[in-house]
């Protein structure tokens, strides 16, 4: 398996399950695919975080903000792998309820990936809503 194709395989199912987890509530999945080194960020479409313990505020935050979900769809758009150093473009389509209020709604979402220990991890991430 070449490089870029193990990096897909980990996006189509460890990425795509922490998502939904973290969409159904559990917050636990996603930060495990985060990277514990310094530095991480996120400039998200409703809250931004930089460094560990901001990470941790913002996906604890958004974990229990989200309820019963229905779908989660990564409509990936581009990526590339060079070396330790992976990223993603794409749209998130879901469908949960925020704050107790059914929604669906897109998100453009870059991502910015970094081996560390042969295990793929995530260290930057940019999401802004799509209009419509």
């Amino acid at each position: 398996m070449t490089d870029r194709e193990d990096f897909l395989a980990w996006v189509t199912s460890d990425l795509r399950h922490a998502e939904i987890a973290l969409h159904s509530g559990d917050p636990e999945p996603r930060r495990a695919i985060w990277s514990r080194n310094e530095p991480v960020s996120v400039l998200g479409a409703w809250r931004n975080a930089l460094g560990q313990l901001a990470l941790n505020d913002l996906f604890k935050h958004l974990a229990e903000s989200f309820s019963d979900f229905v779908s989660y769809e990564f409509e990936l758009q581009s990526y590339d792998v060079v070396g330790d150093l992976a990223y993603t473009v794409g749209l998130e389509h879901t469908t949960t309820s925020v704050n107790g209020e059914a929604r669906s709604y897109v998100l453009r979402a870059t991502q910015v990936y970094r081996r560390e220990h042969d295990q793929w991890k995530v260290v930057h991430r940019h999401a802004d809503t799509v209009g419509g």
